[in-house]
């Protein structure tokens, strides 16, 4: 029996799983409904269970095991608003197959098969929020936030349907019948909530009209498909090949809709790719960093190996700076290049691949003769002293070498020979050519790729070898006191580059100047952020191209397009729990915020909130202002702030609210007409209007007109004790 939340496997007389403790709970073997024991029928199908055998098995794990400590951090905060992408898969003619079989051997054939649509979720970091006899319904995006949850949701959609296909050859070939999915698939906003269930645990619950068009697109998906909708499709485009299928009506949604089939990969598989598809904007701001890289050229062509590292938050350019320059003529250098992807962390080597896959020029549909031929030329051509390393190579491009050693090696050894052989080739080539070896986004690297990079940093000294590398903040690496090593540090474009960067985007024509001075406000000189604000004003049809860019309609409030509010929820959702409860409270107190404020609405004790004030800012999320008698706090990108807010469900956002202004009240008693403004904003939004309009009447008001969010002015003054009641309401959620 497999224990529904750790996975591992018990004995059937087991009622708690050995491993972790979880009550292991028998379901019914025609419609996986949970049953209780010394049930005769299930509750919901009404097939009797005791003419059905013995039953035991468990309801599926609902998420992969990796993912258990984030999600259940997750489930500490409660309700939250999130933007997920929702999936919805059946096996097609499973219930005739109920009907002509007995139950028991009808399991047999579509319990498999959900278990392989399972794991398809699972293998891309999706949650299985319900699993019926014959289908599942998932989630990307939620209870952890990713920033590529669409893109997710439809890798494993294709991988579930590869696996279902395999899976009915073998049941045709053993005489069965086959057996077809139908996926469909939406990308939307949803509120998900944490609900207990009987068996003392929780279960992950979305509410909105997300799931609903996710199963109406699996309704009307062709059987052996994957539907999605136009709102999934802008976000995927690229990643995958597309065809559209033309508006479709569906049962319960009054308009028709765009729908799209997924036919396969497409040719992306980063960000920066999709900009360079849809046009590279100027290139502004980034002179010194070009220099640098340069510089580090020149010495590694000298024969003295260079590593050097960019290290930027999200959507700052690091990607940029490394195409621009590879882009500049380097005479006699073999660039390699590799990425490492988001899901990427469960698959071993997988960066690696790509860079040999480019280095010994093997095509997409080169088949494994062909593979093994252009491997043995590559490394025998190069030196016949590697002849060696080819079984290494050979089995990490999925070639099986008849007779060698290399299945029954012990895995450490074929790990560190595997290491080996890649550092001696790339040395072997730097005696030929220098070489510019990239790896890009070593937040996401797995652990094989991470173990040859520490290999190669040690190696290069002495070698024509320039290794470039970037990463975000949160990556760690212990390379720093090497003396062949630098680390440049990208921060936001200043005010000219950004301005730059938006006349080349929108022109230079008045009228759009103050949509223009709106974009940089939310952007705070992020290009990717630019971009994509751009783009979706585009999309929304505020900027039109005739003949010239025109505003077509006044922009009224900047959307944060899907994009940046995906990368943006994924760090937040990353932090701790009570970490991430205290940045939605500073959200809602306003984008800067001071120390005795902080005290009085935040229910933790002191040591607690200096040490989380602290991890905030190490994070990057906020930046202290040494101000007298008490510290001021600012968020430090406005879009952060306005994404924390957001994912707050509005009854927890009116209270915290409501105590902003009461502890404001009790602040500043004699000289409330310098804080009217704030009062009226908290007020307002907590949906008090007496004290709302109260505080606008005051002739001290200053009506402040932030289109993005109301930015209430630092308040410092000494901590008075704030009342229980209000503690009580805003408490922080503690670890246990």
């Amino acid at each position: 029996m497999r224990c529904s939340k750790c996975g591992s496997d018990n004995l059937e007389t087991r009622k708690f799983c050995t491993t972790c403790g979880t009550p292991l709970i028998a379901s019914c073997p025609k419609c996986s409904a949970s049953l209780q024991p010394g049930d005769r029928f299930c509750g919901e199908c009404g097939i009797e269970i005791a003419a059905s055998g013995s039953l035991s098995r468990p309801a599926p794990s609902r998420a992969p095991v990796r993912l258990s400590d984030s999600i259940a951090a997750t489930e500490v905060i409660g309700g939250e608003s999130k933007t997920v992408t929702a999936l919805f898969a059946d096996i097609k003619g499973s219930m005739e197959l109920m009907e002509d079989l007995d139950p028991e051997e009808a399991r047999a054939i579509v319990d498999p098969a959900l278990k392989l649509m399972i794991d398809a979720v699972h293998r891309y970091d999706g949650y299985v929020v319900q699993s019926t006899g014959d289908g599942i319904f998932a989630l990307f995006g939620a209870p952890v936030a990713h920033e590529d949850h669409p893109q997710r949701a439809l890798y494993a959609a294709l991988r579930l349907q590869d696996a279902i296909r395999a899976y009915s050859a073998k049941l045709v070939a053993d005489g069965g019948m086959p057996l077809e999915a139908r996926v469909g698939i939406h990308t939307g906003e949803v509120v998900v909530r944490t609900l207990a269930t009987q068996d003392g645990h929780s279960e992950y619950t979305p509410i909105g009209h997300t799931a609903n068009l996710a199963s109406r697109m699996q309704a009307v998906a062709p059987t052996g498909s994957i539907a999605i909708t136009e709102d999934t499709r802008r976000l995927v485009e690229g990643y995958f090949q597309l065809k559209p299928r033309g508006p479709t009506r569906l049962k319960g949604v009054s308009e028709p809709i765009n729908v799209y089939e997924v036919a396969g990969l497409g040719s992306l598989r980063t960000r920066l790719q999709r900009a360079v598809g849809r046009g590279l904007t100027r290139f502004v701001g980034r002179e010194h960093e070009i220099e640098a890289l340069k510089r580090a050229l020149e010495q590694s062509k000298a024969g003295h190996g260079q590593v050097v590292a960019a290290m930027a938050d999200p959507g700052v350019g690091k990607s940029r700076l490394f195409y621009e320059f590879k882009a500049l003529p380097h005479s006699g250098c073999l660039v390699l290049e590799a990425y490492s992807v988001s899901h990427g962390k469960a698959s071993a080597y997988m960066p690696v691949i790509e860079l040999l896959r480019e280095y010994f020029e093997i095509g997409s549909d080169d088949d494994e003769r062909k593979r093994r031929e252009r491997i043995l030329g590559k490394v025998l051509g190069l030196d016949h002293a590697l002849e060696d390393t080819l079984p290494y190579f050979y089995s990490l491009h999925g070639i099986v070498e008849a007779g060698h050693s290399l299945a029954q090696m012990d895995p450490n050894i074929k790990r560190r020979r595997t290491l080996e052989a890649i550092k001696r080739i790339l040395l072997r080539e730097s005696l030929n050519q220098p070489l510019i070896v990239i790896f890009e986004d070593l937040h996401w690297i797995d652990d094989e790729t991470q173990a040859l990079l520490n290999l190669l940093v040690d190696a290069i000294a002495n070698a024509r070898i320039l290794l470039l590398v970037n990463y975000r903040p949160e990556y760690r690496h212990d390379w720093g006191s090497r003396t062949h090593y630098s680390q440049l540090r990208l921060d936001s474009l200043g005010r000219e580059s950004a301005d730059q960067m938006l006349s080349a985007l929108l022109g230079d024509q008045p009228e759009l100047e103050p949509l223009k001075r709106l974009i940089a406000e939310k952007a705070k000189g992020n290009p990717f952020f630019v971009e994509e604000i751009v783009q979706a004003l585009f999309e929304e049809g505020v900027v039109a191209r005739n003949g010239k860019l025109r505003l077509k309609q006044p922009p009224g409030e900047i959307k944060i397009p899907s994009t940046v509010q995906a990368l943006l929820a994924s760090r937040i959702d990353r932090l701790p729990p009570e970490e991430k409860a205290l940045l939605q409270t500073l959200a809602v107190i306003g984008r800067e915020f001071t120390l005795p404020l902080i005290r009085r609405v935040a229910d933790v004790s002191e040591t607690d909130l200096e040490r989380m004030l602290d991890d905030l800012q190490l994070s990057e999320f906020i930046y202290e202002h040494p101000a007298l008698p008490d510290s001021e706090y600012t968020f430090k990108h406005a879009l952060t702030q306005e994404i924390a807010y957001k994912s707050i469900l509005s009854e927890r956002r009116k209270q915290v609210h409501e105590c902003a202004a009461y502890a404001i009240e009790e602040m500043f008693q004699s000289r409330l007409d310098e804080h009217c403004s704030e009062l009226a904003h908290h007020y307002s939004s907590s949906g008090n209007r007496e004290k709302a309009v109260k505080y606008l009447n005051l002739p001290g008001n200053k009506q402040y007109n932030d289109r993005l969010m109301p930015r209430p002015s630092p308040i410092s003054l000494p901590l008075w004790k704030c009342s229980k009641p209000c503690r009580t309401l805003l408490s922080v959620p503690n670890k246990s």
